[in-house]
């Protein structure tokens, strides 16, 4: 009799032993360990939840309910050219920033360990200093009578000045050297990871140097490349001081055109629906980038 009840009694005491870590997990996080982050939670409720329902709930209802705003924002074609305007400002800023940061971080992990750090201040450096800061010294440098055009027409290569500012060119060159950090770090992060005895295994086997570089090297750095790229090009969709000051009626984003609704026309509705448009853009990306890399380990862990 009791080796027949002996399974169920086991059985029970397995089931209860797999039940104890939860409720153990759930106790920690309620009264030990977890409780610190109620500080940052009810923060970010207070300072972006909230706000962000605010802005969500104004796009429908403000001035009146509906949607309205966002008819607005397809039937005009000022609007339509503004959004078209940021998404491909933004794609070639990506693009840009990727085709300096790639051979760079390259750079980075073949360098000794002295030149390394050194490039690695260089790439920190813009952190340390103001962007605001940063734009306007790019208006000195850039301006009809900056540096750069009197340099060149200085040693005889130009004889007018070249239309640096008040265009796209201004924009990106500025939106570049604010971003290209956040596309080093991340491909820098990938490529030392990268174990070189595959590409001296390839060479050992025949392969040309550019050969295994091209098919093993650059095939085990796409994760830093989609996830350097993801940064650059979320960030790239907000960006409102750079263009501001380096841009001109042509190049208007997305970020100018909201300040503008708000500060001059104080049209709150169709600013909270540019901004809905703006944050449904970024979201989408995010779902559509998640299913080819994992953004957990990318953007919030550590490699």
């Amino acid at each position: 009799m009791s080796t027949t009840d002996a399974p169920p009694a086991a059985t029970q005491t397995g089931g209860r032993a797999g039940a104890e870590p939860r409720a153990t997990r759930r106790l920690r996080l309620a009264d030990g360990w977890g409780l610190l982050a109620l500080p940052l939670v009810g923060y970010l409720l207070v300072v972006f939840i909230l706000p962000l329902a605010v802005i969500l709930a104004r796009s429908v209802t403000d001035p009146e309910p509906g949607l309205g705003n966002f008819q607005a924002i397809l039937d005009s074609p000022v609007y339509t050219r503004v959004l078209v305007n940021t998404f491909v400002t933004a794609i070639a800023a990506t693009v840009i920033t990727l085709l300096i940061g790639y051979p760079y971080a390259y750079l980075m992990t073949l360098a000794p360990p002295f030149w390394r750090n050194v490039l690695l201040v260089v790439v920190l450096l813009p952190f340390w200093t103001s962007l605001l800061v940063r734009s306007f010294a790019l208006v000195l440098l850039l301006r009809d009578t900056g540096v750069v055009n009197e340099t060149l027409r200085a040693i005889g290569l130009i004889s007018e000045p070249l239309p640096l500012m008040r265009n796209l060119t201004g924009v990106l060159i500025g939106m570049v050297q604010v971003l290209l950090p956040f596309m080093v770090l991340p491909l820098y992060a990938t490529m030392q990871g990268i174990d070189r005895r595959l590409l001296r295994a390839a060479e050992v086997l025949g392969a040309r140097p550019s050969f295994a570089f091209w098919r093993i090297f650059v095939p085990l750095s796409a994760p830093g490349v989609l996830a350097g790229s993801l940064l650059v090009f979320i960030q790239a969709l907000g960006f409102y001081i750079t263009p501001a000051l380096l841009g001109g009626p042509t190049s208007t984003m997305l970020g100018e055109l909201i300040v503008q609704q708000v500060s001059s026309v104080l049209n709150w509705g169709f600013a909270a629906a540019l901004a809905a448009v703006l944050l449904g853009a970024t979201l989408l990306l995010l779902a559509i980038a998640g299913r080819f890399i994992d953004l957990r380990r990318w953007l919030w862990s550590k490699p």
